[in-house]
């Protein structure tokens, strides 16, 4: 499978991106919205994107309407998590994600998420 995840924290990329590697899903890693459009531009087929909300640049919320907007990328499965109101940006996103996780989560559940929310497509 492959994966973007998408994340100002580092350390939530790396506890990720290292829950991923074990399984053998070839994973790619941007800090903002901005910086992962920029990898779609260029390569547009994952199988599912994972994304923070409130990130710096371009967070969450955008980097979403900008995917909807593409007819490369728009039905790519997208995970979003957030430590802010989740029915808030539920209802601000039009419920464009696929599933929308509070934080804290735990890592290993956002996988098996991830795996069953990427599998749906195939």
């Amino acid at each position: 499978m492959k994966v973007l995840l998408v994340d100002d924290d580092s350390i939530h990329l790396l506890i990720l991106r290292k829950i991923f590697e074990k399984s053998n899903d070839e994973v790619v890693v941007a800090h903002n919205g901005k910086e992962a459009l920029q990898y779609l531009e260029v390569d547009p087929f994952f199988h599912i994107i994972m994304t923070d909300i409130m990130m710096p640049v371009m967070d969450g919320v955008e980097f979403l309407e900008h995917l909807k907007e593409s007819s490369q990328t728009c039905r790519i499965p997208t995970i979003g998590f957030t430590a802010g109101d989740v029915e808030y940006f539920r209802e601000k996103c039009n419920d464009g994600f696929d599933s929308l996780v509070p934080k804290p989560m735990d890592f290993y559940d956002l996988y098996r998420l991830a795996k069953l929310t990427a599998g749906r497509q195939f």
